[in-house]
């Protein structure tokens, strides 16, 4: 049965090529181990386009599996020639989906559970539900991209002042990558472009100098794409001076005659892709079919047929064609911000593109160039209207024509030639420029729109796994190195995360990440010498600039050094960084405020390398997610400082340190059961009443945790001062009984057992014992022998009037005495029980040893006795009398 209508009920088209399957347990942590089994499943059989809608689905559906139906949840994943189909199928077949409803009712968005049929669907080619008697099964398919391989080319033949422009000679670097990734071979033409000569790159991995763009849900990672049979597109290598040299690149998977995979990568300057660049050809028209030249689409005509299917592909190929409509030098693309009050550099070609790219300038802002961004515009002489193209100032470039970009009358973006020379351009190549920009305006927002839906799909998979993580600890350490580990790489480059312990203390550097490794301690000391940014609450992110300053202030004073044009000033000499952390740091810095519970705890600072900047989108994912670590990192201080408050009460609770007993050796082992108690209803106690006068006490409230805590600080604390004032045994528990049942509602039931011990000159000790409702203490001789050594009498905290009374014993020389609390005789293993009669014969074999090692095998016995963890608490204090030592 299928439960939504108009849903296609097609559940397989063609024939299944692989399978994988998993069960998972009806426990939280599962949705997150199954989202990672559909994700290596699908990017192992080389499908990440659909990784994202397929993980984000597969997180509802388990979700509802183990925690609303609170079953095992069973995935099962089919690949196809075409598509991928996966199942989720629980064991609660209650039939819940509405059949005769449309959609919308399924439930709202905002609730917590209910989503997965909406996002099934709202993403999935194909979805359905199946019943059976035991259980139910979900299931969703999303169809494969189309992927063209092994298709070629051919352009028509061009006069020579219409080819494109190289600097000079070409060099194509020929890098090879082995089986694991490690660059295997390096050409001179490699040496050239990024510096490295092939014995200091050989054996490293590729990913140790590729800067890929890394963006959520819009490209291929690194180590995917190295594993492709065929891969072309655009991404940076970093050079030996720390600098970017963006470059297109042409991968092939190939094998040697022994069947060894590796990767041939064929790279070249990123403004000279078009000696790699393969577009991909479209059918072949039918002989006959051809149109005259009058009727051809502008838009192919422009672009060339067919258009690259990706808008980073199409803005390059956009302005590579402007600049030659134009016989530019250079040309430009940006694109505008939803509310048309900025636009961010996309594409350049003929300037530095790498320094420019997602830079952002306001539209209209005072008297300069975009303030006419939705108009036309022609400058003949930069030098006269200086600042009026920010985008080219340092660039050279003397004339400019500008047009905008723009779909049923709203500003998308503005498109612009430039030349070297001035006076290059005239109204009549701005109409020229504005009929092709009219051409590929709707093309450019479309393929735009398109980007960020697929963006927005991948930042909702990162938001969920990022959730995820930050909600499983209370750590703050290991919170703050989640935050950093989840921004770099994904969001930027390198992370500092400052923390703020209170209103009147500075932000303090807690965390530094750099997606190099050996940059992270240049980069802590750069950031530890400048003061920290401002603990503004206003949401969003703010650039800020300090970073990039003091980087490029130490690079150059640095130089100078190495020139010996005298010394660095103090920020230089103080920072001591180098050449390539100032590379590392030199772009764009902006820092978004960790606010939780109304109030500033910190700071996230995301940062580029040289002159690199962040997309808006990325700002506003790292927005999303500095709300959910602030609050992560809030709770986990709040959960630091309410332990260390617990454990500093708990300490109190304990006594000091024991006395030292003349003649007596005395040992004390303490277990308080649950995590992260260190005192529970189990006490005890050893000090000295008098001169020759000890007490000792060993008891058990009822209950565990603070409450029965609480009771044990009392009786500890009474029991020392009743018995310091002179009151006898009886008398000293007579009064506390008195003081517990004063606590009224909090007031708890307790065994004690309370002596008095005064060593004797012959080396034995008397004992006077008085034991309310407490295990018997038992006595071990010399011979063996294994005895109690008190009566039993009424527990405290139950009757008002007690009569209770003291015995009087003497331990020998060499006798031992042990005290225990419940938790150690009443150790079980299933049915079974360790109880007073093993514990005595545990005892019986421990003649002859120390108080301590009769202390240590009786809790190795206790231990041994069960698997599972102690549920109770225990104690165990054992006083052994040596006797005098002969000369």
């Amino acid at each position: 049965m299928v439960g939504d209508l108009g849903v296609d009920t097609r559940t397989r088209s063609s024939v299944i090529t692989a399978r994988a399957a998993a069960t998972f347990d009806p426990v939280g942590r599962s949705v997150a181990t199954a989202r990672s089994f559909v994700r290596d499943t699908l990017q192992g059989w080389g499908f990440t386009d659909i990784v994202d809608d397929a993980v984000v689905l597969t997180s509802e559906l388990v979700t509802n599996a183990v925690v609303h139906a609170g079953t095992a949840a069973d995935v099962l994943c089919l690949r196809s020639e075409d598509a991928v189909r996966i199942e989720v199928s629980d064991h609660y077949p209650e039939r819940e989906i509405p059949l005769q409803q449309s959609a919308a009712s399924m439930g709202s968005p905002d609730r917590e559970g209910g989503r997965g049929l909406q996002l099934c669907a709202a993403l999935a080619t194909r979805w359905g539900v199946d019943y059976t008697p035991t259980n139910k099964q979900v299931w969703f398919q999303l169809d494969l991209p189309d992927r063209s391989v092994g298709t070629r080319a051919a352009g028509p033949a061009l006069p020579a002042e219409l080819l494109p422009i190289t600097d000079g000679r070409v060099r194509v670097a020929v890098v090879q990558i082995d089986r694991v990734g490690a660059i295997s071979a390096w050409n001179e033409d490699a040496e050239e472009l990024f510096g490295y000569a092939a014995e200091q790159v050989t054996g490293k991995p590729l990913t140790d100098f590729a800067a890929w763009p890394h963006t959520p849900g819009t490209s291929t990672g690194i180590v995917e794409a190295l594993k492709l049979s065929r891969w072309e597109g655009s991404y940076g290598i970093r050079g030996s001076d720390g600098r970017v040299t963006p470059v297109y690149a042409s991968h092939l998977r190939v094998r040697d005659t022994d069947g060894e995979p590796s990767t041939v990568c064929l790279l070249v300057r990123d403004d000279e892709r078009a000696v790699l660049q393969t577009p991909l050809r479209g059918p072949s028209p039918e002989p006959g079919t051809l149109n005259e030249s009058h009727t051809a689409d502008p838009f192919e005509v422009f672009i060339g047929s067919p258009a690259p299917d990706d808008l980073d592909g199409l803005l390059q190929r956009t302005v590579e064609r402007a600049r030659d409509m134009l016989d530019g030098d250079a040309a430009f693309l940006l694109l505008a911000t939803d509310d048309e009050t900025e636009l961010e550099v996309r594409a350049s070609t003929g300037l530095p593109s790498a320094r420019q790219r997602f830079a952002r300038v306001p539209v209209e802002a005072g008297p300069g160039r975009y303030g006419s961004a939705r108009m036309p515009a022609v400058h003949e002489d930069l030098t006269v209207v200086p600042g009026a193209v920010p985008l080219l100032s340092g660039t050279g470039m003397r004339s400019v024509v500008t047009v905008p970009l723009k779909v049923e009358g709203r500003l998308t973006g503005s498109l612009g030639v430039a030349a070297e020379a001035p006076d290059r351009y005239s109204n009549e190549e701005a109409l020229r420029l504005q009929f092709a920009a009219d051409r590929i305006a709707l093309a450019v927002e479309s393929a735009r729109l398109g980007e960020l839906e697929k963006l927005r799909r991948g930042s909702l998979s990162f938001l969920v796994e990022a959730s995820d993580l930050l909600a499983g600890t209370l750590d703050r350490d290991q919170t703050l190195a989640l935050m950093a580990q989840m921004t770099v790489p994904t969001l930027a480059t390198w992370c500092a995360v400052y923390t703020i312990a209170d209103q009147s203390s500075e932000p303090y550097l807690s965390y530094v990440l750099h997606e190099d490794e050996e940059r992270i301690d240049g980069l802590k000391v750069l950031l530890s010498k400048i003061a920290p940014p401002d603990p503004v609450p206003t949401p969003g992110a703010r650039v800020w600039a300090a970073p990039s300053e003091a980087a490029h202030q130490a690079a150059l004073r640095t130089s100078m050094r190495s020139l010996g044009l005298g010394e660095p000033l103090s920020l230089a000499s103080g920072i001591g960084t180098t050449l390539s952390t100032a590379s590392a740091v030199g772009g764009e810095t902006v820092v978004l405020p960790l606010v939780a519970r109304n109030r500033v705890i910190g700071m996230l600072t995301l940062g580029k390398p040289s002159d690199e900047h962040f997309r808006q989108e990325i700002l506003e994912l790292a927005e999303d997610l500095s709300r959910r670590a602030a609050l992560a990192l809030d709770n986990a201080r709040l959960y630091s400082e309410r332990m260390a408050i617990s454990q500093s009460l708990q300490r109190s609770l304990l006594p000091p340190e024991l006395p030292q007993i003349p003649g007596v050796e005395v040992e004390v082992i303490y277990r308080a059961a649950g995590e992260g108690n260190e005192v529970g209803g189990d006490f005890y106690d050893l000090f000295p009443i008098r001169d020759g006068a000890y007490g000792f006490a060993i008891g058990d409230v009822c209950g565990t945790g603070p409450e029965a805590a609480a009771v044990t600080g009392l009786a500890r604390h009474a029991l020392r001062l009743l018995a310091r004032e002179g009151f006898g045994g009886p008398a000293v528990l007579e009064r506390l009984n008195a003081a517990i049942l004063d606590e009224g509602a909090r007031s708890r039931f307790l065994t004690l057992l309370y002596g008095e011990l005064w060593p004797q000159e012959d080396g034995s000790a008397v004992l006077k014992i008085v034991c309310a409702g407490h295990p018997l203490p038992l006595r071990l001789r010399q011979d063996g022998t294994v005895e109690p050594y008190a009566e039993p009498q009424p527990l405290l905290g139950v009757m008002e009037d007690l009569e209770l009374y003291e015995q009087t014993m003497t331990l020998d020389p060499g006798d031992v005495l042990l005290c225990v609390t419940d938790g150690v005789t009443e150790r079980r293993e299933g049915t079974r029980m360790l109880g007073d009669d093993g514990l005595a014969d545990v005892l019986t074999a421990c003649t002859g040893l120390t108080a301590g090692a009769v202390a240590a095998r009786i809790m190795r016995a206790v231990e041994r006795f069960a698997t599972d963890a102690p549920s109770d608490d225990m104690a165990i204090l054992a006083m052994r009398v040596p006797g005098l030592q002969k000369d």
